[in-house]
């Protein structure tokens, strides 16, 4: 693929050259300072193969000049998707780039650069920044349909949402049309668990184990909480809005002493308004008993809470403006987006 359109901070792959002007020689290309990115190709030894956007770069340059694109989680991260790195949900070793392709289109398989033969069709493909990609719902549904796991799944989806890349409507969409395909199961099963508004792979995590745990309780995500006068008093992770319970997920970022602080002050506001909440900590995810305990306690904690003293609610104001879904959010401009959506870069 011609690559001499990509707009990004990458180092291009280049040809053997005899005269070593366009790129190594062919004795330069077998020493130490050139690295072989593909059959054929090389770049300086000393670029970072690790980075999304150069390992990006690097399996674009080995697809056909006119056909296929990056697709999955590679993808996704191209078209600017946080979270999509190339690192497993549930940790391990940094995930290839897939190459789709097709099945009426060659490609020569080459090691560390796995191929999709599956049907490509060109309303599949587009190009951003000088890279064709598989758009963004193929992507997904490639992702999904080849996870490793359940949590893997609905992780991906979710974090597809939270980026506003796809919405759910647009996944069952596209999804419709692929019937029979690989892992089309595993996707319906976590399409049902999917939700538009996490925010972070760990929340995902820390809510699928909340609703096993709780049986048919599904807490809403990031829902904002307000005072009976209309005063915003948070926006907890998780909510129970029947049961009046919250959970937060406490990752490295809230041990800070400021923002440990505000949170502080935020559970002292939900708890004095009748709210019971959970907290989740990195520890807990090797082994969740103890925050499950706690989840239980919390659900214990708030029965006994009367009606009178729950002196909150989840219906907004007038002048709130609703982001918990894609289509709200793809509704903003750009001075709003930053300004109602800034905090979910924190």
């Amino acid at each position: 693929m011609d690559l001499s359109g990509v707009r990004r901070d990458v180092v291009l792959p280049v040809r053997v050259d005899p005269e070593g002007k366009t790129g190594p020689t062919p004795h330069e290309s077998r020493g130490p300072r050139w690295r072989r990115s593909s059959r054929g190709l090389f770049v300086p030894a000393e670029v970072d193969a690790t980075t999304l956007s150069q390992r990006v770069v690097e399996a674009a340059a080995a697809l056909p000049d006119d056909w296929g694109g990056i697709t999955g989680w590679a993808a996704l991260g191209w078209m600017g998707g946080r979270w999509f790195d190339g690192t497993p949900w549930g940790g391990g070793e940094t995930r290839p780039v897939v190459r789709a392709v097709g099945g009426n289109h060659w490609a020569r398989a080459q090691p560390g650069l796995p191929i999709s033969e599956e049907r490509l069709k060109p309303g599949d493909l587009l190009v951003v920044d000088g890279v064709r990609v598989t758009h963004a719902v193929r992507s997904v549904l490639f992702d999904v349909r080849y996870a490793t796991s359940l949590l893997s799944a609905v992780t991906t989806i979710d974090m597809a949402c939270f980026n506003d890349l796809v919405s759910l409507a647009e996944l069952d969409e596209f999804a419709a049309g692929l019937r029979g395909w690989t892992g089309i199961p595993l996707f319906r099963r976590a399409r049902r668990l999917a939700r538009e508004n996490s925010w972070s792979p760990q929340e995902v995590e820390m809510r699928l184990e909340w609703e096993r745990a709780t049986g048919r309780r599904r807490p809403l995500c990031n829902q904002p909480v307000f005072d009976l006068d209309g005063g915003l008093l948070g926006t907890p992770d998780l909510l129970d809005p029947e049961a009046g319970v919250y959970g937060q997920y406490d990752g490295a970022l809230h041990l800070a002493g400021a923002q440990r602080a505000r949170d502080l002050d935020r559970q002292h506001d939900f708890e004095s308004h009748g709210l019971v909440g959970v907290t989740k900590v990195a520890a807990d995810r090797q082994d969740p008993v103890r925050y499950l305990e706690r989840l239980s306690s919390a659900y214990g904690r708030a029965a006994d809470i009367p009606a009178s003293r729950r002196r909150w609610t989840i219906e907004p104001p007038g002048w709130w403006r609703d982001t918990t879904t894609v289509a709200a959010r793809r509704a903003l401009d750009d001075g709003l987006r930053g300004r109602l959506l800034g905090h979910r870069a924190a």
